[in-house]
């Protein structure tokens, strides 16, 4: 199955670049929050998911767009 991707790398790279200016600049808030906003994917929800809990994954506040729509929403309330 093919991964969907709701973020280009393109953008990717350029939070991560923004990330790492913020966290150099002693700001690991907003580091964190920036990264955050990079989809997770879905491999890593599953992996997460099954070995540590359903509430872990969504109490770590990570963009789950692309969670969603390769496992659907239902998927991340069962």
């Amino acid at each position: 199955m093919l991964q969907v991707q709701t973020m280009t790398l393109d953008e990717k790279l350029s939070i991560i670049g923004k990330a790492i200016a913020v966290r150099d600049a002693g700001d690991k808030e907003e580091h964190d929050r920036l990264m955050k906003t990079i989809p997770l994917p879905p491999y890593l929800a599953k992996v997460v998911k099954e070995k540590v809990s359903l509430d872990c994954l969504l109490s770590l506040n990570w963009n789950l767009t692309e969670v969603e729509a390769e496992y659907g929403k239902e998927w991340l309330s069962s």
